[in-house]
């Protein structure tokens, strides 16, 4: 694959705050305080779709994933399986049985190398607990 495509692939991103993001919710922070605000939460099921508008949004791959980190309903992730920087994330909180295939369709059809080898160790991991 030549560089060029490769730069067609990436996502570009935006510096915060967005502009049309309600005034209370954590997308009308500039970077650095969402940051600080993602790093802060305790995950908890009702702070998921919060962080999950942070892993839908175009704001830099770093906020995007650590964002993803604090969600507690992995599932969630499962659409975004094709964003290198969220299917890491995604593959280290598939811990249950009915998770492998899973695994096993994504190590075959994923195009990022390092979602493929996250997931290949993941796979490994779970295949030992089993």
């Amino acid at each position: 694959m030549t560089e060029a495509s490769q730069q067609s692939r990436r996502r570009r991103w935006c510096e915060g705050p967005e502009p049309d993001a309600p005034k209370e919710g954590l997308l009308s922070l500039d970077d650095d305080r969402l940051l600080y605000e993602i790093k802060a939460l305790e995950p908890a099921p009702e702070r998921d779709l919060p962080l999950l508008a942070v892993v839908r949004s175009n704001r830099h791959f770093f906020l995007r994933q650590e964002a993803a980190k604090k969600i507690t309903q992995k599932d969630l992730l499962k659409a975004y399986f094709d964003d290198r920087h969220i299917g890491q994330i995604l593959v280290r909180g598939l811990t249950r049985r009915e998770d492998v295939d899973y695994l096993e369709k994504l190590i075959a059809g994923t195009r990022y190398i390092e979602v493929r080898r996250a997931a290949s160790a993941q796979l490994l991991e779970l295949r030992k607990k089993l």
